[in-house]
């Protein structure tokens, strides 16, 4: 496993974005987790919306400020996942469903310790920024996530229906 680095999406990341949605999609998954809407949007939109999110100032009154990162392998500069922390849950999705952190790695690079990698890099950066425990969610049959989570010292909280009746898990991961 390759060295990762968090890097701030730029205009500069459009190509290798794409590239990175398209193999989740052409793997039929329609969610990216921790993506910040990268599976809903076009790049530039998405960028915009990621930028403005940044800050509390500028950040959408239905979601939270947050920061959104890729996981560059710092090697070969390829995208190999993403994570966005959430700097409170004072959203009705984020206090019941997702969580401080949400993140994903691309199809091709999983079961490569890179999860672990993008977990633990999330986690400093919550303590940056002042979090001192943070909330995960993901589903309960998703063996690898939990395998992560658990890695990084989370703790179940809770199993419940996720919004698609699925059971999902809630962590906490506290004393970051």
């Amino acid at each position: 496993m390759d060295e990762l680095e968090l890097v701030r999406p730029m205009p500069s990341h459009k190509n290798s974005a794409e590239e990175f949605k398209r193999e989740f999609f052409s793997c039929g998954e329609k969610i990216i987790n921790g993506s910040a809407l990268l599976d809903q949007m076009e790049y530039d939109k998405w960028l915009e919306n990621v930028e403005r999110n940044s800050s509390p100032e500028t950040a959408r009154k239905d979601w939270v400020v947050a920061d959104t990162f890729f996981a560059v392998r710092k090697a070969d500069d390829r995208i190999i996942g993403m994570v966005d922390i959430r700097h409170n849950l004072d959203n009705e999705f984020l206090s019941k469903y997702g969580g401080h952190i949400g993140y994903a790695v691309r199809p091709s690079e999983r079961r490569k310790g890179y999860a672990t990698q993008i977990l633990k890099m999330a986690l400093q950066h919550a303590k940056s920024i002042g979090l001192s425990r943070v909330m995960l969610g993901c589903y309960s049959d998703n063996l690898a996530s939990i395998k992560t989570i658990e890695k990084c010292g989370g703790v179940l909280a809770e199993t419940k229906p996720y919004v698609d009746g699925k059971p999902m898990n809630v962590y906490w991961i506290a004393n970051i």
